[in-house]
C-alpha cells in the first residue's frame, strides 16, 4: 500500500511527464487498433469479392476446364446445366447458386474496338446471389430473352456509352467460330473491384448461350453456403452425387482449394501479419523509449529516495507500479480512441480508388475497417504489458547506482 500511495503521488506531482508517457502509449495503442481493424476489413472484402464475382464458396466446372482456362475452352462445359442445378440444390448446405458463362469479348462502337470480359448470368438467380440491383448506378438490369446488357462504369466511360445506347459484342463461339450480337445498354453498374469496373459486361444467360452457340450449357456454377455449411465437406458431397449420376466429368471444388482464389487470402494474411508485426515493433519501441527516457531522467529522484532508505527492490516496484497505472490509463484511452476512429470509417469506408487504378486484384475500391473484440483486447493487454515491462531493466539499473553518485552526477 505504501508503494501504491507513493506511485500515485509521483504521477500527480509530475503531471507533464505523466501526460507525455500516457500520450505515447495511447497513440501507439490507437494506431494498433486501427491497423488491425483495417487489415480485418481488407480480408473480409477480399473474401466477399471472391465469393461474389470469381469462385463462390464452391465452384463446379468441367474437371479439365481449369487446365485450359487461358484458351477459353467453352467446349469443356457443363451440359444440361439445369439438371445439375437441381442436383446441387438438393444439398441442404447450399444457400444460393449462380450458373455463369464467362467469355472474352470485343466491343465494337463507332468504328473503334474495346477489349472486355463478358459474363452471361441468370438474372433472377443473380439478383438473389449477389444483390446485383443494388450495384446499378443508373438504368436497370437486362431482361431474359432480350438483347440487353449492363456495363461496368469504367468500361462505359471508356467506350463513351450511356443507358439506351447500343453496342456490338464480338466473341468466339464454342466451336471456334465467330459471332456477334448488338445489345442495348440498359444500365451502368458500379462494381466494387476496379478490374471488374473497367472490363465487365453482363448479359442474360440465354443471350450469352446463343451468342456462343452453347445450347443448354454453362461454363461454371458457383454457390454460397448457409452459415453452418463447410465448403470442403459440401464439395466432397457434390462430387459423390455427380459420380452417382454418371457425371464424372464435373468437379466441385471449395474456394479454399482453388489456387487462384485461396492463395490470395493466404498471401494477404501473411502480408497483413508482417505489417502487424512491424507496427507492433514500432509501437513497442515508442513505448519502451518513452518509459526508459522518463526513468533515466529521474536518477536524481532515485538517488534521493535511496538516501532516504528505500531499497533497490522497492524502487523497482515503485517504478513498475507507476508505469502500470500510466499504461492502464494510456492503453484504455488509446483503445477507446482507436475504436472511436474506426467505427465511423467502418460505415463510410476508406476510398482506395486512386491507389487501385490499374491494379488487377480482387480488392474493392473502398475498404470498410472491421473491429474485432479479440484484436482490441490483445492491443490493450499488449500495451499494458510492454509499458510495464519496459520499466524493469532501466529501473533495476538505476536502483543500483549509489545515492551519492546519483546526486553528484545528475
Amino acid at each position: 500500500m505504501k508503494i501504491i500511495n507513493i506511485a500515485v503521488r509521483n504521477i500527480n506531482r509530475n503531471r507533464r511527464r505523466s501526460i507525455l508517457s500516457t500520450a505515447s502509449i495511447a497513440v501507439a495503442s490507437m494506431g494498433m487498433v486501427f491497423l488491425f481493424s483495417y487489415l480485418e476489413g481488407m480480408k473480409k472484402d477480399l473474401s466477399s469479392n471472391l465469393h461474389n464475382y470469381y469462385t463462390g464458396e464452391i465452384q463446379v466446372r468441367h474437371r479439365e476446364y481449369g487446365k485450359y482456362e487461358y484458351l477459353n475452352p467453352l467446349h469443356l462445359r457443363i451440359e444440361s446445366y439445369e439438371e445439375v442445378v437441381r442436383a446441387i440444390t438438393r444439398n441442404e448446405a447450399v444457400d444460393v447458386i449462380s450458373p455463369r458463362i464467362t467469355f472474352p469479348a470485343m466491343i465494337y462502337r463507332n468504328e473503334d474496338t474495346y477489349k472486355a470480359v463478358g459474363m452471361g448470368v441468370d438474372i433472377l438467380l443473380e439478383k438473389a446471389y449477389q444483390d446485383l440491383e443494388s450495384r446499378i448506378i443508373e438504368g436497370r438490369l437486362p431482361e431474359k430473352g432480350k438483347n440487353e446488357t449492363i456495363l461496368g462504369a469504367g468500361l462505359a466511360e471508356d467506350i463513351g456509352v450511356k443507358t439506351g445506347d447500343k453496342i456490338t459484342v464480338l466473341s468466339t463461339t464454342m466451336r471456334r467460330g465467330s459471332n456477334a450480337v448488338t445489345l442495348r445498354v440498359t444500365g451502368i453498374v458500379g462494381f466494387p473491384v476496379q478490374a471488374l469496373n473497367k472490363s465487365y459486361l453482363i448479359v442474360p444467360l440465354d443471350r450469352a448461350r446463343k451468342l456462343l452457340r452453347m445450347d443448354s450449357s454453362v461454363t461454371e456454377i458457383i454457390m454460397k453456403l448457409k452459415k453452418s455449411g463447410s465448403s470442403v465437406r459440401t464439395a466432397e458431397q457434390l462430387n459423390m452425387a455427380f459420380a452417382a449420376a454418371g457425371r464424372q466429368e464435373l468437379e466441385a471444388r471449395s474456394w479454399e482449394e482453388i489456387d487462384s482464389s485461396y492463395s490470395f487470402i493466404e498471401m494477404a494474411s501473411s502480408a497483413y501479419n508482417f505489417m502487424a508485426l512491424f507496427f507492433f515493433i514500432l509501437a513497442s519501441s515508442v513505448i519502451i523509449n518513452t518509459t526508459m527516457m522518463v526513468i533515466y531522467e529521474r536518477r536524481r529522484e532515485i538517488g534521493t529516495i535511496g538516501a532516504l532508505g528505500m531499497t533497490g527492490g522497492e524502487i523497482v516496484r515503485l517504478f513498475f507500479v507507476e508505469a502500470l497505472f500510466l499504461s492502464l490509463i494510456g492503453s484504455l484511452i488509446g483503445v477507446l480512441a482507436g475504436v472511436g476512429v474506426t467505427i465511423p470509417l467502418s460505415i463510410t469506408g476508406i476510398n482506395l480508388g486512386a491507389a487501385m487504378e490499374g491494379v488487377d486484384f480482387e480488392i474493392s475500391n473502398r475498404i470498410y475497417p472491421s473491429l474485432k473484440l479479440k484484436s482490441v483486447s490483445l492491443v490493450f493487454v499488449y500495451s499494458v504489458f510492454i509499458s510495464s515491462l519496459a520499466t524493469i531493466f532501466p529501473s533495476v539499473k538505476a536502483s543500483r547506482v549509489k545515492p551519492v553518485e546519483a546526486l553528484r552526477n545528475i
